[in-house]
């Protein structure tokens, strides 16, 4: 076996777990369902049927991922953060063939007790604040907060918000210098391609949150 497993996790057969992933205490993964390599899974996480995980994703403690979703390379999901895959749910109606997908592309991360509704893409390197309740597509770069989920600025591949943009709309993180500009909407990378790893210079966060949050601003750096 190339993955670790605990000894109170369980995998069923036919599931598929790639090389250098871990799988923690009480975890469940069904026989359907697809893990990348090197992801880590915290307890008592589920994994059902069909999903699919990317490689490097890392799941918290007490995260259920059913049937639609799926999930690309470099995902974060945050403690008890809840995704769904039925937007009307009924004990009595059986909509077993009636999943909805959810799509969480590269990068992004969802904050601990967030909640995605079922149905819905989130961007690469989005960023959903804890306790977030996401109910439509999110943009790439887009940082989410509040009840319903509202778009609060853009966020760079580091997790830390962008200044707000300057005259040719590009904008500059405090922590790595990397650049982004938007055109036409869409916010992307100028110094590294958004399906690129970052260089060993950049991997590594070197400075508090705290120290790098903007402290004021207006509307301007919106999705």
């Amino acid at each position: 076996m190339s993955y670790f497993k605990h000894e109170t996790a369980w995998v069923d057969e036919g599931a598929r777990i790639g090389d250098g992933t871990k799988i923690w205490h009480f975890c469940h993964i069904m026989g359907g369902a697809e893990i990348g390599s090197s992801c880590n899974l915290g307890q008592n996480c589920f994994v059902a049927d069909g999903v699919r995980l990317g490689a490097n994703v890392k799941v918290q403690n007490n995260v259920s991922i059913y049937t639609g979703t799926d999930i690309e390379d470099d995902v974060f999901l945050g403690p008890s953060c809840v995704l769904t895959n039925v937007t009307n749910p009924r004990s009595q109606v059986i909509r077993h063939g009636l999943y909805e997908k959810t799509l969480i592309r590269r990068g992004a991360s969802v904050g601990a007790n967030a909640t995605v509704v079922c149905g819905i893409t989130i961007g690469r390197y989005a960023f959903i604040a804890a306790g977030a309740v996401v109910t439509k597509d999110v943009a790439d770069y887009a940082l989410i907060v509040g009840v319903p989920g509202r778009s609060r600025g853009w966020i760079g591949r580091h997790g830390v918000p962008l200044p707000d943009l300057d005259s040719e709309n590009v904008t500059t993180c405090p922590e790595s210098g990397l650049r982004y500009q938007l055109r036409d909407g869409v916010l992307r990378c100028l110094d590294v391609d958004e399906d690129a790893p970052l260089a060993e210079g950049h991997s590594e966060g070197s400075v508090s949150y705290r120290e790098l949050r903007p402290r004021s601003g207006g509307d301007s750096n919106r999705p």
